[in-house]
C-alpha cells in the first residue's frame, strides 16, 4: 500500500470506530453476565452462537419474537434517564416469546444514533443485560450504527431479537375451554405502549418531567420511566406445574384487543373490572385527558401486564404458585361463549 497524503476521514464524516470499538470492550462484562448453558460465542464475532442441546432440548421448536420501546424513548433521551430502557426493551421480546410456550434462550439488540456517546450507549446495554439476567437467557451479540444526519443530537432508537424454544408439541395457546379461569398478573405502570399519548397528555398538563408526579413519589420523568415488568420466569414456572391453557402479553391494545389473540373462535372472555383497583397512574392519564373507559382498556394494560388462563381446577394452585414467585393476582373472570371481551363493573 503506497502511504499517501490523508484527506478526508471516516471520523472527519462523523463515524468514529475507535469509539464503537471502546463500547464493544465496556459491554463485555454485561453480555458475560448473561450467559446461559447453550451459550458459544462472546461479543465481537460476525455471528453469535448457541448450542440447543446444551440448553437441554432434544426435540425443539423456535420461536422468535422482535419489537423496540417505541416514543417511551423520547423520555428517556429527554430526561437523560437511560439505565432502564434496555429493560423494556427485552420485556417487550421475552414477555411475548413466553405466551407461546418458549423459553428465551438468547438476545440481541439493534442500537443506532448519530453520534456515538460510548457512556450513553453503555447504559442502554447494561441494561439489556440486566432485562436478559432477569429473564434467563444470554446476550449474544448485537449492533451499534452510528450514522450522522440520521438523527438528531443525543437521539437514538433501539430494536431487540429474542430467540426462544420448546419442545415439540408443547405450544400454547392449547386446550382453552368455556370456564377457563383468567389471572391477571399486575404491571407496574405504563410499560412499553401509549406513550405518544401519554406524552400528548403531560403537554396537556403543562408539567415538566422534573415535577414531582401527581400520581407517585418521584419526578413525573422518573415515574413514566419505570421498566416493564418481566413475566418470564414466573410464567414458565405456571406453564411447567400444569394446568396453564393460555398466557395474553397487555401490550398496545391493552386488555380488549389482546386477549382475544389468544382465544379460540367461538370463546370470549367475561372480566370483571371491580377485580383489581385501577393505578394511579391510569387514573391520571384519564381524568387528565378525559378518556372514557373504554378508551383506557383499549390503549394500556390498566393495571394488568400479563392474563394467564387457566384451568378451573388448577386456578387454587396456580394463583399461589405465581403468588410465591412473587406476583400480585387477580382473578379477573373467566371464558366465556362469544367472541371479544365483555366488561362488568367499573375502573373509574
Amino acid at each position: 500500500m503506497t502511504a499517501g497524503k490523508n484527506g478526508l476521514t471516516y471520523a472527519d464524516a462523523g463515524v468514529d470506530i475507535d469509539a464503537g470499538n471502546e463500547l464493544v470492550e465496556r459491554i463485555k462484562p454485561a453480555a458475560k453476565r448473561t450467559r446461559r448453558p447453550g451459550t458459544m460465542s462472546g461479543l465481537g464475532g460476525f455471528g453469535a452462537l448457541f448450542d440447543l442441546k446444551a440448553a437441554g432440548y432434544s426435540d425443539p421448536v423456535l420461536v422468535a419474537a422482535t419489537d423496540g420501546v417505541g416514543t417511551k424513548l423520547r423520555i428517556a433521551i429527554d430526561t437523560g434517564n437511560v439505565d432502564t430502557i434496555g429493560i423494556d426493551l427485552v420485556a417487550m421480546c421475552v414477555n411475548d416469546l413466553v405466551c407461546q410456550g418458549a423459553e428465551p434462550l438468547f438476545f440481541l439488540d439493534y442500537f443506532a444514533t448519530g453520534k456515538l456517546d460510548v457512556d450513553q450507549a453503555a447504559r442502554i446495554i447494561e441494561g439489556i443485560a440486566e432485562g436478559c439476567a432477569q429473564s434467563g437467557c444470554a446476550l449474544i451479540g448485537g449492533e451499534t450504527a452510528e450514522m450522522p444526519g440520521m438523527y438528531h443530537s443525543g437521539d437514538f432508537d433501539l430494536a431487540g431479537f429474542a430467540v426462544g424454544a420448546m419442545e415439540r408439541g408443547r405450544d400454547l395457546p392449547a386446550g382453552v375451554e368455556d370456564g377457563d379461569v383468567l389471572l391477571g398478573l399486575a404491571s407496574n405502570g405504563v410499560h412499553s405502549n401509549g406513550y405518544s399519548f401519554v406524552r400528548k397528555v403531560v403537554e396537556m398538563s403543562g408539567l415538566g418531567w422534573d415535577a414531582k408526579a401527581p400520581f407517585g413519589a418521584g419526578t413525573l420523568g422518573d415515574e413514566l420511566l419505570a421498566p416493564t415488568r418481566l413475566y418470564v420466569t414466573q410464567a414458565l414456572a405456571a406453564v411447567r406445574s400444569g394446568g396453564v391453557h393460555a398466557l395474553a402479553h397487555i401490550t398496545g391494545g391493552g386488555l380488549t384487543e389482546n386477549l382475544p389473540r389468544v382465544l379460540p373462535e367461538g370463546l370470549g372472555a367475561e372480566i370483571d373490572l371491580s377485580s383489581w383497583e385501577l393505578p394511579p397512574v391510569f387514573r391520571w392519564l384519564a381524568e387528565t385527558a378525559g378518556m372514557a373507559e373504554p378508551e383506557l382498556l383499549k390503549t394500556f394494560n390498566s393495571g394488568i401486564g400479563m392474563i394467564v388462563v387457566v384451568a378451573p381446577e388448577r386456578a387454587a394452585d396456580l394463583r399461589l404458585l405465581l403468588e410465591s414467585e412473587g406476583e400480585t393476582v387477580h382473578e379477573l373472570g373467566r371464558v366465556v361463549p362469544g367472541q371479544g371481551v365483555r366488561y362488568r363493573g367499573r375502573l373509574l
